[in-house]
């Protein structure tokens, strides 16, 4: 008897008519099913039509009925995953719809105010979920993983009650959402879309693969043109993204010869910090497409690079791979790898077809198969992002499979980031667990009152880059706004020090010799994160330094009063202490957070709170302080009261080396001129966690006895001093007699205007600023472009304090003008006498972009490898590695065998009919 079988045909014809891009996952999964069950079927039938004759109808209505069920039972679980399971998405919470009704995934999540994470409103008793714009906040792959993730919402509670120092804790996952806790209403942007994508940060990239030396190859043969071009520099541009300061690089465009992007850089690697990155991307964005593409001499010489780099211990020593950027492999280049690679395998090879054409996608998969890389395809612009980031997952294979899962320290601009990798089996990275450290939290570690009135204490990274340091700037001023500086977490030490030719201090910073101490963060960070993933703890690669006066302060007085006595002085209204200074730690117990630190000292000191953890030395200091200076406010009030006030004194203080002021205010905020003078607002004059007051700095230097005077306006102090080095401030330019002589001095992290781009200048070089006369700063100038970092070299002049006077004459332009300068004994001030009616207005910054000399010293400094602690962990290799997992389309491969043999039984069955 024959029976109808078209059915099952339409389903398998449809299927296989379909390109592979559009096969569903679940309809794939309804051809396998239909294969068990007619397989089941088909033995039915050897074993019964002996004897009974089958109903060719009832057969089709059970394929039907089962396809029917198992296509329900797919789609029941997808609904089930969305309905079941919920989540609180921190852009939908607190938001309704045009009913009143809470929106999907949105729902009430109560915020409150809270000091302690900057004011921002916050949940402390439940973490949410931030999912990029470009990931589907329903995927079940999404929601699995937020569910696999809930539990980590008791360990941050958990956390954040043994430790109420820790601030924001936050778990990236490799699926690409962020929990953050405590939970937040995330802002999008002006577009409102939410752009940020956990996968592409510095931290999760360190904590998730191995430093890594990476050679980027870019096909920029004449078929490259157009689409495929610009897709390949977005490619070029993500994975420079991807790279941070403990990784190197390099970038080859290759035709029929070889061309480095940046000559400069000719057979070498580099770090890849910011400067060099966004330099690689201006260069790639000149890339222009001809001749034909040979790939074997440009591959031999990235094996090249590398294999030198890792012999003569250059680069990261870890990790090593090619990116290749290309729209075909075509010629032979098996041998290359015979030669270079094989059969160690150290460098591993990850290539990028571009375009949408498959001609040569068997070539370029081969490359990466057989070189433990992975291959992708990428043929539109939206494509790039996931396809680069699956480079990371494969790097971080070794390091999940041996379970070695390092806490990796990332610099931000307020925090430094503990981070750790948690994974699944097999190898499968599942993501990244943080926590944010404030930075102002581990300078308050240092004894300020100790270091006397010019020392400091600093923090670097591994790589010699600042993390803290007073002479650190890393905002700037766009307009009435500040911004962080693009490169501010790339400022190295010898910026912002004396330069050491030597390199002495720069070396045993790094190595953690004498002159630093390794930095010791609290153990319940440690302790908080390794719930989430057994693993030993790992000291930061950083080092903390202190830099102590050998002069002024160099000896400090100490004195014992008693604590009654020190107390009654203590509490008077005209006095204060350093309100960042840790005189007590109030951050440990809620209920002492809300003391200012002279209420919690004088309440320790009473007695009334035993359990707070006071700096005994500094308490006592305190007190002697506060008991010596006591007869001044008497004094201050009888000068007041009997009207011995010179004309014009607003304000009479005094401050100490414990941090301690005592201020006298002799005129109304009305009438005062410097009316920010000395007060929170201005922290130039007040004890903060990075200086002493300038005041008390300057004044320290002179001759007892002798009066220091300090310019002040509404504005706040402008003194006139000779700058410092490293700072651009105002300096008054007089003649070489009275100023011995003159030095050079350079800003490495200033900002300047933007200049025409040169092919072989990423960023101005050199740029001087040439002043005669007075040099005024806090001129207002209108935007007109935008401004971008740049080194700028000025001038500065050594005062010769036995010179008394002098005059001279200065050339401005067409004219000239006389001057007399002279001293004005017992103080610091130097009286300036000159001609009105010839301008010398200072001197545009020239810059020096066509200088050979400068370009040279600019191509030694990108490409200089300093010295520098490399990361304590390298996961390079594990021999349980699936090199097989490499790409492409070897899922596609076995649903197309599977897909074979359901092809194969309803052939079998259409016989029997």
């Amino acid at each position: 008897m024959c029976f109808n079988i078209q059915p099952v045909f339409h389903i398998i014809n449809r299927y296989r008519d379909l390109q592979p891009a559009c096969q569903s996952s679940f309809i794939f999964e309804a051809v396998i099913k239909l294969s068990f069950v007619s397989l089941q079927k088909l033995k039915d039938v050897d074993s019964v039509i002996k004897i009974v004759e089958l109903d060719g109808g009832d057969l089709v209505k059970d394929y039907s009925d089962e396809i029917e069920r198992m296509l329900g039972s797919k789609m029941k679980n997808l609904v089930l995953s969305s309905s079941q399971f919920d989540y609180y998405n921190s852009m939908l919470i607190n938001t309704v719809d045009e009913d009143g009704n809470n929106v999907d995934l949105g729902g009430e999540f109560p915020l409150e105010e809270n000091e302690h994470f900057n004011n921002l409103l916050v949940n402390t008793q439940q973490s949410n979920i931030q999912v990029p714009t470009n990931v589907y906040n329903k995927d079940p792959n999404i929601l699995n993983a937020i569910y696999n993730s809930e539990a980590l919402n008791d360990v941050f509670i958990s956390n954040f009650q043994k430790d109420p120092t820790l601030t924001w804790q936050y778990f990236g996952s490799s699926t690409g959402f962020f929990r953050i806790y405590p939970g937040i209403k995330w802002t999008p942007d002006s577009n409102g879309v939410a752009a940020f994508d956990c996968r592409n940060r510095n931290w999760y990239i360190q904590a998730a693969t191995s430093p890594k030396d990476i050679i980027i190859m870019v096909d920029i043969s004449g078929s490259m043109k157009g689409l495929k071009m610009t897709i390949a520099k977005h490619t070029i541009n993500t994975i420079l993204d991807t790279l941070g300061e403990n990784d190197f690089v390099n970038v080859i465009a290759y035709t029929d010869y070889v061309r480095y992007v940046e000559p400069c850089f000719r057979g070498t690697l580099v770090q890849a910090d910011l400067d060099n990155r966004e330099h690689f991307k201006l260069l790639v964005e000149e890339l222009h497409v001809k001749g034909e593409a040979k790939i074997k001499n440009a591959m031999k010489e990235a094996f090249k690079i590398l294999n030198e780099a890792r012999a003569n211990g250059q680069g990261s020593m870890c990790n090593q791979a090619i990116m290749l950027i290309t729209d075909g492999a075509m010629e032979d280049f098996e041998s290359v790898f015979e030669e270079f690679n094989w059969p160690e395998r150290r460098v591993r090879v990850f290539t990028y077809l571009i375009g949408r054409e498959m001609t040569f996608a068997q070539n370029t998969k081969w490359i990466a198969c057989n070189n433990k890389g992975y291959y992708t395809h990428i043929s539109t612009l939206a494509d790039v992002q996931e396809n680069v980031m699956e480079y990371l997952h494969v790097l971080s294979r070794p390091m999940v499979i041996n379970h070695d899962h390092d806490i990796i320290w990332t610099e931000s601009l307020k925090e430094v980031d503990p981070v750790r990798c948690l994974q699944l089996s097999h190898g499968i990275l599942l993501g990244v667990v943080g926590s944010d450290i404030p930075l102002m939290e581990v300078m308050k570690l240092a004894p300020r009152y100790m270091l006397g009135a010019h020392g400091y204490a600093f923090l670097i990274t591994n790589n010699g880059y600042i993390l803290a340091h007073p002479d650190l700037r890393p905002l700037y001023k766009d307009g009435k706004k500040l911004k962080p500086k693009p490169n501010y977490n790339s400022v190295d030490l010898s910026e912002v020090e004396w330069e050491d030719t030597e390199e002495t201090l720069r070396t045993a910073m790094v190595k953690g010799e004498t002159g630093s101490i390794s930095l010791s963060i609290r153990a319940s960070v440690d302790k908080g994160v390794s719930e989430l993933s057994a693993c030993s703890d790992s000291p930061p690669p950083c080092s903390f330094g202190m830099v102590l006066t050998k002069g002024h302060g160099s000896l400090m007085f100490m004195g014992n009063v008693s604590v009654e006595e020190g107390l009654h002085d203590l509490t008077s209204p005209d006095l204060s202490i350093a309100s960042e200074w840790t005189y007590c730690e109030t951050d440990i117990d809620p209920a002492h957070r809300k003391y200012s630190q002279l209420q919690a000292a004088i309440r320790y000191l009473l007695g009334k709170e035993p359990d707070l953890e006071c700096d005994e030395v500094l308490l006592q200091q305190t007190l002697f302080d506060a008991v010596v200076t006591a007869p001044l406010e008497a004094y201050w009030n009888a000068l007041m009261l009997n009207d011995r006030l010179e004309p014009g004194v607003e304000t009479a203080f005094l401050g100490t080396r414990s941090g301690l002021m005592r201020i006298m205010r002799y005129a109304g905020v009305e009438t005062r001129v410097a009316k920010r003078f000395l007060t929170p607002a201005d922290k130039d004059n007040l004890f903060t966690i990075d200086h002493f007051p300038l005041w008390y700095r300057l004044a320290v230097e002179n001759t007892p006895g002798s009066f220091y005077y300090y310019a002040v306006n509404d504005k706040g102090p402008s003194p006139s001093v000779s700058s410092p080095p490293n700072h651009h401030n105002s300096v008054i330019i007089s003649s070489d007699s009275l100023f011995v002589y003159r030095v050079s001095l350079f800003d490495y992290q200033a900002m300047c205007k933007n200049s025409h781009h040169h092919a072989s200048s990423a960023r101005p070089l050199l740029s001087v600023s040439l002043s005669q006369c007075v040099s005024v700063s806090g001129h207002k100038q209108k935007k007109v472009e935008a401004l971008q970092p740049c080194d700028t070299a000025y001038p500065g002049f050594m005062y010769d304090s036995s010179v008394r006077e002098a005059n001279s004459l200065i050339k401005c332009g067409r004219c000239q003008k006389m001057f007399v300068v002279q001293q004005i004994p017992n103080s610091n001030l130097v009286l300036v006498v000159t001609q009105a009616d010839c301008d010398c207005s200072p001197q545009r910054s020239v810059f020096l972009n066509g200088s050979e000399h400068n370009a040279t010293v600019k191509c030694n400094r990108m490409k200089s490898q300093k010295v520098r602690r490399r990361p304590e962990s390298c996961h390079a290799y594990h021999p349980k590695e699936d090199a097989k997992d490499c790409g492409g389309a070897s899922a596609i491969f076995l649903s197309t065998s599977l897909f074979s043999a359901s092809l194969l039984v309803s052939l079998v069955l259409h016989r029997w009919t």
